[in-house]
């Protein structure tokens, strides 16, 4: 699929969360507020051994040195956060991701950067979660003719994908699921962009209640039959003693 850019149609690995799967008839909570965004100290990695980037702790990250291009600009990403109203298990749009692929200098690129998130909930006014995904870069060395094979991306680390939280003395797990240029009809799990161009993007997400498995809860009549079992054999030892 191309917008203005690259925006691949494939199954996004951590769409899923392993919410444990026994769950009540209970009416699903309503989830309410407003989310902020900075970005964090990223990790240059091992080929860049001179990583240039601004940003940290700011909605607008960059990096990647372009002044050996003329006319060039360094790579960047900003984030712009949305308010929200959703039922616990429900998608729900968390904000924009707009992503330039500049043109920078080898060995001055990053690998990786963090993405903190900052939820504000309306029925939670003294509370706010704040969650870190790490969003890995892939800077590509433009040396194929095929444009698209020059495109740079990003996806989010997998094992950041989920995050846990308490609420009202039950624990849910809020999890970005995947980004659309749809409104959510249709989430991919990399953002590709061109060469020299801008695209954005929805990020998109998802809070779900945490709940035992049947493995993991007793039967309702699993306690009483340990129950009837325990007077069995005390009255078995009292019969024994009066013997």
């Amino acid at each position: 699929m191309k917008i203005s850019s690259l925006f691949y149609k494939v199954v996004f690995p951590f769409a899923a969360l392993s919410v444990i799967g026994f769950s009540g008839k209970a009416e699903a909570a309503t989830f309410s507020g407003s989310v902020a965004g900075s970005w964090l100290e990223p990790t240059p990695g091992a080929i860049n051994d001179n990583p240039t980037y601004t940003g940290v702790e700011k909605d607008v990250f960059t990096w990647g040195d372009p002044t050996l291009f003329k006319g060039a600009s360094a790579n960047q990403l900003v984030f712009e956060g949305n308010s929200f109203s959703a039922d616990a298990g429900s998608l729900f749009k968390i904000g924009d991701l707009t992503y330039r692929n500049g043109t920078v200098l080898l060995g001055t690129s990053v690998e990786s950067v963090p993405l903190k998130l900052n939820l504000s909930f309306d029925e939670l006014t003294e509370v706010e979660q704040a969650f870190e995904y790490q969003f890995n870069l892939v800077n590509t060395p433009n040396l194929s003719k095929d444009p698209e094979l020059n495109a740079d991306f990003l996806v989010v680390n997998e094992k950041d994908t989920k995050h846990t939280f308490m609420h009202d003395g039950n624990a849910y797990t809020f999890s970005l699921t995947g980004f659309s240029q749809d409104n959510g009809q249709t989430q991919v799990s990399e953002f590709r962009v061109l060469e020299g161009e801008k695209t954005k993007a929805a990020i998109f997400g998802k809070i779900d209640k945490v709940a035992f498995s049947k493995q993991e809860v007793p039967e309702p009549g699993f306690a009483l039959g340990l129950s009837v079992i325990g007077i069995y054999f005390i009255s078995q030892r009292k019969a024994k003693k009066l013997k």
